[in-house]
């Protein structure tokens, strides 16, 4: 939020904060309703305007609260774009009712590909801070929870034996392929935009993480290794240690690349002819 919008505490400062308590409904009665339209005037301002719109004294003025209310209840513009992003990501899948599971997971992935490009495309500012107005190596707690949401689709494609690499390096291959295609249709103007393009790169995305038939069905201990790691959680057989160190087994069966180098063996001497 503007530097100029930072009201420094003094005496003054209080006395006006009680005074205006009554005017802004800030008791603990209203606290709720303040923040909620504070959010949605937010989110309104970042629609018609963009992040340089959500100003505090515009959201102030729209959402008919005083500014301090707004440091009171998210402490900062990053705080209160926090709250505007999980608001709108809540809204959009609260609008196009979220499916229910079916009984393939890889068609249920397709769909949530889908979903995915259309919140870009129906809300490219809400998406760009989503997505991109963070610092590096920091997610939205909204884009965290999307993510949430992507793992376990994986992990189902997994425990259904259809899941041809980890889990972790699918799921992470799929969020780098729907941010890079989002991001590329918000950039390109829409009489340009190749109207093929989401469908082209979900289909390879999906293709180089998945099979077609059950991959445990398969000769080899990749596959098998990679099913029955996305299964450990719902297994009571084992104790919690012993589910641990299953675990790091299967990771170096089913991911090559990660395995430990193997201890070379002393190589036993000979005996010297005579």
């Amino acid at each position: 939020m503007e530097r100029e919008d930072v009201i420094a505490p003094d005496a003054n400062h209080d006395a006006s904060h009680e005074a205006n308590r009554d005017r802004d409904g800030n008791r603990d009665g209203n606290r709720d309703g303040n923040r909620d339209r504070i959010v949605a005037a937010a989110a309104r301002l970042l629609s018609d305007g963009g992040p340089d719109a959500v100003s505090t004294r515009a959201v102030s003025s729209a959402a008919g609260v005083q500014p301090p209310t707004i440091y009171r209840l998210f402490g900062d513009k990053q705080g209160l774009l926090d709250a505007v992003v999980a608001y709108g990501f809540t809204e959009y899948l609260s609008s196009k009712n979220a499916q229910e599971p079916t009984d393939d997971p890889v068609e249920d992935l397709r769909a949530g590909w889908d979903l995915h490009i259309g919140l870009g495309l129906a809300s490219p500012a809400l998406y760009s801070l989503m997505y991109g107005g963070h610092r590096p190596g920091v997610s939205s707690p909204a884009a965290v929870t999307a993510f949430e949401m992507l793992a376990r689709l994986v992990r189902r494609i997994a425990e259904a034996g259809r899941l041809a690499i980890p889990e972790e390096r699918a799921a992470a291959l799929i969020h780098a392929a729907g941010c890079g295609t989002t991001f590329t249709l918000i950039a390109t103007p829409e009489d340009r935009r190749d109207p093929e393009l989401s469908r082209t790169a979900r289909e390879a995305a999906i293709a180089a993480i998945t099979t077609d038939a059950p991959a445990a069905a398969e000769p080899g201990p990749v596959a098998a290794a990679v099913t029955l790691r996305a299964a450990l959680p719902r297994t009571d057989a084992l104790t919690a240690p012993e589910r641990g160190l299953l675990r790091e087994w299967l990771d170096r069966i089913a991911d090559p690349d990660r395995r430990r180098p193997e201890t070379p063996q002393a190589e036993t001497p000979q005996a010297e002819t005579p």
